[in-house]
């Protein structure tokens, strides 16, 4: 069974890859679906993102990233998956994951998985990798390294 794994991914961590790895564990393939939110302020855009999320995943077999528009159950129907993993840091998290997944379901069928965040990365997000980042700490032990690399370049020509 194909899964997705949707996120905007502003930058990608390695909680999310964490996530990605443990949903490939259990599925046949997963699509990292990479969207953007209407609401968010992204450090990168969604070509950038998708070529960080690419790159941090390129070895992991049976792991594909596509960009994401519209409805996450129409990207699930055009892509043949049904699933969808959800990672969760809190139960902050698992409230509102749980009724986009009431949804999602409603909408078309689709099932979705939810993983708990792993202890060590529980705290990590995008939103803080990016404030450390921008006011010119060191994000690097949060994300991998290609994207650590692509923080310092910009950090660079800030």
């Amino acid at each position: 069974m194909r899964a997705v794994v949707p996120g905007s991914f502003d930058p990608i961590t390695n909680g999310h890859l964490d996530v990605i790895r443990r949903a490939r564990a259990i599925f046949d393939e997963v699509v990292v679906a990479v969207g953007a939110n209407s609401s968010k302020r992204y450090l990168f855009e969604p070509e950038e993102r998708l070529e960080l999320v690419r790159a941090a995943t390129a070895d992991i077999e049976g792991v594909t990233a596509e960009p994401l528009t519209g409805l996450l159950v129409d990207f699930c129907t055009a892509h043949g998956a049904g699933a969808i993993v959800k990672g969760a840091r809190a139960a902050t998290d698992f409230d509102v994951e749980v009724g986009m997944a009431r949804m999602n379901q409603s909408l078309s069928g689709v099932e979705t998985v939810i993983l708990p965040a792993a202890a060590q990365w529980s705290y990590v997000s995008s939103t803080l990798v990016r404030e450390i980042a921008t006011l010119g700490g060191d994000a690097a032990p949060y994300v991998p390294a290609v994207v650590a690399q692509r923080l310092a370049t910009r950090r660079a020509h800030d």
